[in-house]
């Protein structure tokens, strides 16, 4: 059995768990307080992160590392290009929302609002939610940019890129904190994500003390 520590509303968790169920691969979750690491998950990643899985003996860390052993481990569905220039073109995106997207919304927005109390971290810091907030509408302008001109994000099939984006965004969606109404391509690509059998678990993720938006489960949102 495949187990994976993670914590409900990491977007490199959930970009591990999306990759996990779109190849039909059964897994445990183990919910981790990473930020109050254990002498037991130190040994299994000394840096103190999450994800971790833990699969047939083995132990792997990194979001990024851990999908690229899945599809070279588990081929079908294809989450990534055959070509040298697309799997390019899906890593470059992935790093994207991981470094970028992370840094400029993600840890600006979830973390501010959400992370911070349950933490124990103290309030949010304002200066950081309204840039956050600023910097997000970037972001989805240049994701509708891409959509005006392929299917999916990096290319004319759906992979990890997409994945990636969905899982920071849905991390951010939870805590309604995406204009939907910004671009009817990138709600489209998200309702088509958000649609898929893969995703449901994310949608029946809770976390107490900050209950989901009104709309984050609705499909037609």
């Amino acid at each position: 059995m495949n187990r994976l520590y993670h914590f409900p509303l990491s977007p490199f968790c959930r970009k591990v768990r999306l990759t996990l169920a779109e190849k039909k691969l059964e897994v445990e979750l183990v919910e981790e307080r990473y930020w109050e690491p254990s002498a037991d998950f130190l040994r299994r990643n000394p840096a103190g992160k999450v994800p971790v899985l833990k699969t047939d003996g083995r132990v792997m860390a990194e979001s990024q590392a851990i999908c690229e052993w899945l599809e070279e481990t588990v081929p079908q569905p294809p989450l990534m290009p055959r070509d040298a220039e697309g799997r390019f073109e899906v890593r470059r995106i992935c790093a994207w929302f991981d470094d970028k997207f992370h840094e400029e919304v993600t840890s600006k927005l979830l973390y501010e609002r959400v992370n911070k109390k349950i933490m124990g971290q103290g309030y949010p810091d304002s200066r950081a939610v309204k840039f956050g907030a600023s910097r997000i509408k970037y972001h989805l302008d240049y994701m509708a940019w891409l959509l005006d001109q392929r299917r999916w994000l990096a290319g004319d099939a759906m992979t990890l890129a997409d994945f990636t984006a969905a899982a920071h965004l849905s991390c951010l969606d939870y805590i309604s904190d995406v204009d939907w109404n910004r671009s009817a391509n990138v709600k489209d690509w998200y309702a088509k994500i958000k649609s898929r059998p893969s995703f449901r678990p994310l949608l029946a993720d809770q976390v107490p003390g900050f209950p989901a938006a009104a709309h984050y489960t609705d499909l037609d949102f």
